[in-house]
Parts: C-alpha cells; structure tokens; sequence
C-alpha cells in the first residue's frame, strides 16, 4: 500500500478486525450493484469510499428530477445522463483508487449470469420481484452471496442469501416465485429519504462484513426497520427444503 492508501483507510486499519491485511481483502474484492437508485447511491458511495478495488454498477434508467429526494450519488447536473455514468462520476471523485464499472444495461438473466461469477458479493438494490428473483437465481448458481435491500414508504428491509452456506435460505425461501405479491412502486406511495440511506448503508457493512470474513452476517435473519417509531425487528428466515431455486440450483436459468 502507498503512504495516501495508508492515510485514507488509516480508520479502518486501526481496527483489528481489518488491519493492513483485511484493508488488502477489501481492495481485491469485486462487488456488483444491480440498482444505482435510492439504495444504491449510499451502497457504492461506502463502498467506494471503503477502497473496494472493483465495483460494477448495473442499471439501465436516466436520472430525473424525482430522484434527486434520495438517490444521493446524484446531482443536479446529472438530470438526464444515465444513472450509472452519473454514480461512477460520483465515485470516481470519492476515491480515483478504484476501478468503476458503468453498465447501462437491464438485469437480465444473461447479463446477470455473465457478471455475478466474477463477484465477491452482489447488492440487490433493484425495486422489483422479477429482477430480485433472476439475481437470486444467477447468485444461487454461481455460489455468490447476495445481499439484499428494500425500502418503500417509511419502511425498509435487509439481510443476507449467501448460497455458499448450505444451510442458508435464499430470496425464493422468502418470496416464493409462484406467489403472488402486490408490487409497490416509490412512485406510487412515496419513500422517506433516508430509509433507503439507513437500507443501503447496512448493505455496504454486510458487504464488507462478507468479504472480510469477519463477525456475524445477516444470513438467516431478516431487519425490517419501521422509521416512523424508529423500531426495528428480526425475522429468522429458513431454508426451504422444497424451494424452486436454491434446492436445485442450476446454472441454467
């Protein structure tokens, strides 16, 4: 590390539980946002500042003026660019240690098959079940652990599918693919702004949590966050012995 890297993660690497050596891990690591929005924008930006060597952005929507609210990797300026060349813009200015992937590009299975192997960890940050499921899926097949968020009104979630752990559940466990729930849309019902801060931020710790190796993930346990009484609460989350994705994981899907 160069006497800057040494300056710029000085807080982290007095903690023991990273050191130099834990600092290293974090710079080899390669991380996979799929959503530059509400959740995204704190996400990549701790990441970011964190020195994650490699962070792809996936998204494939323009910045508008109704984002501006909370997605805070935006600006602006930015109205009208698309979101992920406005997010790298943002990151780059954070840290120009990284490398910022910016991939205008829908979460398709194809695309996610192509990009979810080379991850260390991926960040659901996306607002639908469809996406959520096909990252699920792809993350499930290749053994990547996925950290998942979402927030809508004045409530948020998040916690932790790591598919390497056999006995850990994955989004299919939770939301099976062939029920039926209702879609709601911040567009529809609004968002308060920093739910999706508290969400996202939360999703960067358990990321890096993963790619250290270090305390407890939420792998298991889902927090649901109720920002109006500022309560939380846990739901323990198990693995469905009949679940349609990680029962029989497959890398064709």
């Amino acid at each position: 590390m160069t006497d800057d890297q040494l300056l710029r993660y000085s807080r982290h690497i007095l903690l023991d539980e990273i050191g130099i050596d834990g600092q290293r891990r974090i710079a080899a690591a390669q991380v996979l946002i799929v959503g530059a929005g509400g959740l995204g924008s704190p996400a990549a930006m701790y990441l970011a500042a964190a020195g994650v060597g490699k962070i792809t952005l996936l998204d494939h929507d323009q910045v508008d003026l109704t984002n501006l609210q909370r997605q805070i990797v935006h600006t602006t300026a930015h109205i009208g660019r698309a979101k992920v060349d406005s997010a790298r813009h943002t990151l780059a200015g954070i840290n120009p240690d990284i490398e910022v992937i910016a991939l205008d590009l829908a979460g398709t299975a194809a695309n996610l098959n192509a990009l979810i192997p080379g991850a260390s960890v991926v960040l659901d940050c996306t607002d639908n079940f469809a996406t959520r499921h096909a990252i699920n899926r792809a993350c499930v097949a290749h053994r990547v652990p996925l950290v998942s968020g979402a927030a809508i009104r004045f409530d948020g979630q998040v916690t932790v599918f790591d598919a390497r752990d056999p006995l850990s559940p994955c989004y299919a466990c939770l939301f099976p693919p062939d029920h039926v729930f209702e879609e709601t849309l911040c567009s529809a019902l609004g968002v308060f702004a920093p739910v999706v801060g508290i969400i996202g931020s939360m999703q960067a710790a358990e990321a890096l949590k993963l790619i250290l190796g270090i305390g407890t993930s939420l792998a298991g346990t889902l927090q649901m966050l109720d920002a109006r009484a500022m309560e939380w609460n846990s739901v323990k989350v198990r693995r469905d012995p009949a679940c349609s994705v990680c029962a029989h994981p497959s890398p064709n899907f």
